[in-house]
């Protein structure tokens, strides 16, 4: 079974020979070895590179474990390396291994990998890529190091266009499948629900939690555990580390302080196992600071973490929505539009909420997601927010309905949640 994965093989052939170093990042099994060792390697075969001039090397193979101390890898290298105008490619995966705990532990030490990597890049015929735990070696560290010459490939699990064609159903019951156990690759190749579950437990416990513990001297791991099950059981919506803290009091669990937990969120944030939306003042044109979102990376992760108790719809499918719109590239944040509107004869200031502001470049999309409308009341009620938008951004609501694309009287487009995923020019339909 194989997954083309075209949007982000198109991204790596986009940066060949950037003079910058090539940091595929993401949560743990999310592709970033396949994308690298087997998708670009072949296109770089079939486009007339040689073999040997694609050096690739993995850390976490037990056969490569000299490599990973710095003075025998970068002997390696120089010896691979024959000649200073041929064109060569290097594929390093899994570089955290390359650097010692202590390097790990200390920011501020001069860590010999970088050195190793930097030296790559000031050879004009040398193109570099490296693949890294998010959990054990962040991308900030390593682009903050290169100094503007690390140029980050961030790959999220599958994306429900990427699921579609390999899940082989139809797109009801695939969104259905989707919702539930997420898109891990390797959830395609597992056959019973049994062997689904036990593989997304054993992600979350043996793999997440454990290299977040290892990484950070987590030092009370069932808080880290309980505060990731917090977040799953609210995707979507707003809360800080005060609020969450007060959660795990009100709930009977062993108290976590509010600084803690934010130094919790930003562990699981490095690890990409979640991401922030914050809130943005549409008319004020300014960020508020608090409370945020917060949104899982896999609807299966997510549901597993909670024994696949609460099985939302509504919230999951928002879920999908922000995480497509990461997929394709944009930076989403929560929409708040301040209205004064009247209410029995009084004046009042009310904040209304958009779902999602995505932006990218000039472009610009404020989305809703709706589950279902059934009324011209609950049109209203979705429609609401967007109609007070003071620009002329394209506005559109999502619904969970099989129903075709269509315009209403505001100008607001409506289109399925099947249209808007499918379909990678969906934003302007």
């Amino acid at each position: 079974m194989i997954i083309e994965r075209k949007h982000y093989l198109e991204r790596l052939i986009s940066r060949i020979d950037n003079q910058m170093i090539k940091v595929i990042t993401g949560v743990r099994r999310s592709g970033k070895t396949f994308l690298l060792f087997n998708l670009f390697y072949h296109y770089l075969i079939e486009n007339g590179v040689p073999e040997d001039h694609i050096i690739t090397l993995s850390l976490d193979d037990i056969d490569n474990k000299e490599y990973r101390k710095p003075e025998n890898l970068n002997a390696y290298l120089k010896e691979r390396i024959q000649s200073s105008t041929e064109h060569y490619f290097v594929f390093l995966d899994e570089i955290q291994l390359a650097i010692s705990k202590e390097e790990l532990k200390q920011k501020d030490t001069n860590v010999e990998l970088y050195g190793i990597l930097n030296g790559l890049l000031r050879r004009k015929n040398v193109d570099v890529y490296v693949t890294g735990s998010n959990s054990k070696l962040l991308a900030t560290d390593v682009l903050t190091e290169f100094r503007g010459r690390g140029d980050e490939v961030r790959v999220l699990p599958l994306s429900f266009s990427e699921y579609f064609p390999v899940f082989g159903k139809s797109r009801e019951d695939t969104w259905r499948n989707y919702l539930l156990y997420g898109g891990m690759p390797n959830i395609l190749s597992l056959k019973t629900d049994e062997q689904k579950v036990h593989y997304l437990d054993s992600l979350n416990q043996e793999i997440y939690l454990r290299d977040i513990e290892e990484r950070y001297g987590v030092k009370n791991p069932l808080g880290m555990e309980e505060l990731m099950k917090v977040i799953a059981s609210s995707v979507g919506s707003l809360t800080n580390p005060q609020r969450i803290s007060d959660t795990f009091k009100s709930s009977g669990r062993k108290e976590v302080s509010a600084p803690t937990i934010a130094d919790y969120l930003m562990y699981l944030q490095d690890a990409g196992l979640i991401s922030k939306a914050e809130r943005y003042d549409v008319k004020g044109r300014k960020y508020i600071s608090t409370p945020v979102k917060y949104y899982y990376a896999d609807t299966g992760l997510r549901n597993a973490l909670l024994g696949f108790r609460q099985f939302e719809e509504t919230h999951l499918m928002e879920n999908v929505i922000y995480n497509e719109l990461l997929y394709r590239g944009y930076s989403v944040d929560v929409g708040v539009v301040p209205v004064r509107t009247t209410e029995n004869g009084s004046r009042i200031n009310r904040k209304l909420e958009i779902d999602f502001v995505a932006n990218k470049g000039s472009k610009r999309y404020y989305l809703q997601s709706a589950f279902a409308i059934p009324d011209q009341e609950k049109m209203n009620q979705e429609q609401e927010s967007l109609v007070h938008v003071p620009d002329s951004f394209k506005k559109i609501i999502i619904t969970s309905t099989n129903s075709p694309l269509w315009r209403n009287e505001q100008g607001i487009t409506i289109m399925s949640i099947y249209d808007f995923l499918l379909n990678d020019n969906s934003l302007e339909l």
